[in-house]
């Protein structure tokens, strides 16, 4: 049986709105968040931000990322795991969710942000899994590649995106 491929798509972003409103709900550091393609097309978004905002973020959150792509390439220093900016009354952080996915959350200035970037990366994992998409390494890419030398690992790439690998003590059970 075939399935409408508009249909399977709505299926999925349904899903992944619901992951995006329960990290906001369960948080309440976070204001808002939404999951980009790598060319700034909205993927999901949690509920309360209008349309043209979460059209205007994912644009935003796209070149943005970009940038530190770039600026990582050129200077040696790797593929980006995440990105922050810090607002004179808030945070934006985007993280890689998958190959040619990001994660892109809002908060106040007064978050946690030890706990926000914990839940970001358990979500990282989860995302994944409602797009349809394999397994990714810690940049993004396919587990054991790097850009231009397919099967050769860099050093940070042999880590695993798991919160407490990253963060440290700082992600417990709880997320606190």
């Amino acid at each position: 049986m075939i399935q409408d491929p508009r249909t399977m798509a709505d299926r999925r972003s349904g899903a992944l709105d619901r992951l995006l409103d329960d990290l906001v709900l369960r948080m309440g550091e976070v204001g808002h968040a939404v999951v980009l393609s790598n060319d700034g097309l909205t993927v999901g978004a949690s509920t309360g931000l209008r349309h043209v905002d979460t059209e205007h973020l994912a644009a935003v959150v796209s070149g943005f990322h970009g940038l530190a792509e770039d600026t990582g390439r050129h200077f040696g220093a790797g593929g980006v795991r995440r990105t922050m900016v810090e607002m004179a009354d808030g945070y934006l952080f985007v993280a890689a969710a998958d190959d040619g996915t990001s994660l892109a959350v809002l908060t106040p200035g007064t978050a946690d942000i030890g706990r926000v970037a914990c839940e970001m990366a358990r979500l990282v994992n989860r995302v994944g899994e409602h797009l349809g998409s394999p397994p990714r390494g810690i940049h993004g890419r396919p587990p054991g590649t790097t850009r231009g030398r397919p099967g050769q690992m860099t050093d940070d790439e042999t880590h695993t995106s798991h919160p407490q690998q990253l963060l440290g003590d700082r992600c417990d059970e709880r997320g606190a």
